[in-house]
Parts: structure tokens; C-alpha cells; sequence
């Protein structure tokens, strides 16, 4: 029997990269999870393993090659060291290795981040067209400035904290308007009564609660819609 939970390698942009696999009891869409800037955390393999318990195999690339931290300063220093646009290369991988799973029936996956990953989720999707059938970041912003989004096919739904001290509304309303400018894509932006990293419940001094029960069953039901 096949461990549906398990550490996996797969090449990607030139050499070999590592992640975690969840996988639901049959086959189902793939969906790429990308780390906060803390890393590949218990929380993000926690997230995968419940996206495999609503039927999507769930790929967790380690951005970090093992490295994880608490500490802002370190989590700052480890994404400083990781280039966006080599992030979403290296992530492309992660795409290519699902999409040869047996286990996945989509012929495009889902990309879903949260913080840093959602910046990189939204670049992702950008860079690889048709390959991203949906894309969903969590309080995530690329620079809007510096990004192309005139390759964008995915469908976009985006979770944002009204109280975010990181991100705006007004660089929210930007990103929209920009994808708007320069692709077909039509984001679906909610806002909560919350602030940065609202989703993630192995940190209470940012979790909330209400906000993260609402997000993520949108979040299935937006996966489904777009990947099935």
C-alpha cells in the first residue's frame, strides 16, 4: 500500500528539489501548497494533508532545503535569499512533477500559498499559463511594479486581512487592477476583520479563527470548480 503521506524529490530548474505529499484515497487534482516565509512548517504539511482528506494530492515543495525558524529576522534573512522569480522557476518544478502523477487526474494543478507563498503563487501561475487552473494566495503580494501578468490563465481567489499591516487594500486593489489590464483573469478578492497570516492556527498571535473557517471551504469549492 502506498504511504499517502511521504517526503519526495523531483527535479527542478536544473537540480534536485525536495517536498511533502499528501495524497487522498484515489486519484484527484493536484494542488501545489507553497510555505510561509517560516518554511516547510507542520503547519503547511498540515495544510496539504487536509487538501488530500478533500480528494486533491497536495505537493508542499521545501523552499528552504530543510531549513525552518520562528524567528522574524532569520525567516527574513532565508526569503531574502530566495529571488521571486527563481522561487517560481524552482516551483515549476513542483508543477511538471505532478502533473505526471498517476495519482492526478487534472491536466492543469491549483496553486494555493500563504504570505510569501502567496506571492510566489501568484508569479507561478503567471509564468506558467494553462498550466495553473487556479491559483489562491493568502495575504500574499508580488511586486506589482515588477511582475508580468500578461501570461495568466488561472482563475484567481484571494484571502486578505482588512487589519494587515504588511498589505494594503490599496496594493490589493492595485494587483487587481493590473491582472485586470493585463490578462482575461477576473480575481475574486474577500477581505476579513483580521490581520497578516489570519489562516495559519499554529500561531495564535495571528490566527483568527471566524476568518479562517470562512476562507477555506471557499477556497475547495473555488479548487474544484476550476480543477475538476
Amino acid at each position: 500500500m502506498t504511504n499517502p503521506h511521504q517526503n519526495v524529490s523531483f527535479a527542478s530548474n536544473g537540480r534536485t528539489a525536495h517536498g511533502y505529499l499528501a495524497k487522498p484515497s484515489r486519484p484527484g487534482p493536484g494542488v501545489v501548497v507553497i510555505q510561509e516565509w517560516w518554511g516547510l512548517t507542520d503547519h503547511v504539511a498540515d495544510v496539504a494533508d487536509r487538501l488530500a482528506a478533500e480528494g486533491f494530492v497536495a505537493l508542499a515543495p521545501d523552499l528552504y532545503g530543510g531549513h525552518t525558524t520562528h524567528d522574524a529576522r532569520q525567516a527574513a534573512r532565508l526569503m531574502q535569499e530566495l529571488p521571486v522569480d527563481q522561487a517560481a522557476r524552482d516551483l515549476s518544478g513542483a508543477v511538471d512533477y505532478l502533473l505526471t502523477l498517476d495519482a492526478v487526474t487534472s491536466s492543469a494543478v491549483g496553486v494555493v500559498g500563504f504570505c510569501m507563498g502567496g506571492k510566489f503563487a501568484i508569479v507561478l501561475a503567471a509564468q506558467q499559463g494553462d498550466r495553473v487552473g487556479a491559483v489562491v494566495p493568502f495575504y500574499g503580494l508580488p511586486s506589482v511594479a515588477d511582475t508580468d501578468f500578461s501570461g495568466l490563465t488561472a482563475q484567481m481567489l484571494g484571502h486578505f486581512g482588512e487589519y494587515d499591516r504588511s498589505i494594503s487594500m490599496d496594493a490589493v486593489g492595485e494587483l487587481r487592477d493590473k491582472i485586470q489590464q493585463q490578462s482575461e483573469v477576473r480575481p475574486q478578492i474577500h477581505v476579513y476583520p483580521a490581520g497578516h497570516a489570519f489562516f495559519n492556527d499554529q500561531n495564535p498571535a495571528s490566527y483568527h479563527e471566524d476568518s479562517a473557517r470562512m476562507a477555506w471551504p471557499r477556497t475547495l469549492d473555488f479548487l474544484r470548480r476550476h480543477l475538476t
